[in-house]
């Protein structure tokens, strides 16, 4: 009998000195059923300002930062957020990997393994690990489906200084892609992992030859606006 597959999903959200102030992460099997669950606000980064585009209006910008503040603050009371040091997350990374030993993800997993090494939190232990965001892109955001999608909804990116232009593959795009649900993501750590990530990386694992796509690195010239559609 095949030994049991798991995934270990893990998410952020960060400071403006590029810490974790929220971590979030689901243990699942590829079925998608989830077997353990974390949520954490992290208490040596509790006191910081969360991440701010100082450009950016609406997400991102000072005043989305402010009430996001708030929303924790709510989730910390109600329970929803348990408030806890870098050392407590990794005493329960370990637990995870010594009864699950499961392969890690994240949808921009190099972004995520940053900001928990400026944090302390490690993630080095997990041996066997895969962006989930190249993984989706290479399969899905090259097909004329997804394309067809892109336009349709008009997810495009902004047009650079050097006049370039990418259709959008982030997690809420692609979650959308594949569920239909058009929702936005909350940006806090353990839902956008359990509501979007996870049945990203459930179509992802569906096709026959996942795995082998697993260490293609994204190339953003290969979503560029000119080369896939034309006036």
């Amino acid at each position: 009998m095949a030994k049991k597959q798991f995934f270990l999903i893990v998410d952020t959200e960060t400071t403006n000195d590029d810490c974790v102030y929220d971590f979030g992460a689901v243990v699942c099997d590829s079925k998608g059923v989830i077997f353990a669950s974390c949520a954490v606000i992290v208490a040596e980064n509790v006191e910081k300002g969360l991440f701010v585009d100082p450009t950016a209006k609406g997400i991102w910008s000072k005043a989305y930062a402010v009430e996001k503040k708030a929303k924790y603050a709510n989730m910390l009371a109600s329970g929803s957020r348990m408030l806890a040091s870098s050392n407590a997350i990794n005493r329960w990374l370990e637990k995870v990997n010594a009864k699950y030993s499961p392969k890690l993800t994240a949808y921009n997993v190099a972004f995520d393994r940053s900001k928990c090494a400026n944090s302390n939190i490690d993630l080095s232990i997990f041996s066997d690990s895969f962006c989930l965001w190249h993984l989706a892109t290479e399969i899905f955001a090259k097909t004329k489906n997804y394309r067809a999608f892109v336009l349709h909804n008009h997810f495009f990116g902004n047009r650079t200084r050097f006049g370039n232009m990418t259709y959008k593959t982030n997690a809420e795009v692609m979650a959308h892609f594949l569920t239909g649900n058009e929702i936005s993501e909350p940006h806090t750590a353990l839902e956008d992992a359990q509501f979007f990530e996870l049945p990203i990386l459930m179509a992802c694992i569906k096709k026959k030859n996942w795995k082998e796509k697993t260490g293609v690195p994204y190339n953003w010239r290969s979503f560029q606006l000119k080369d896939n559609f034309t006036a």
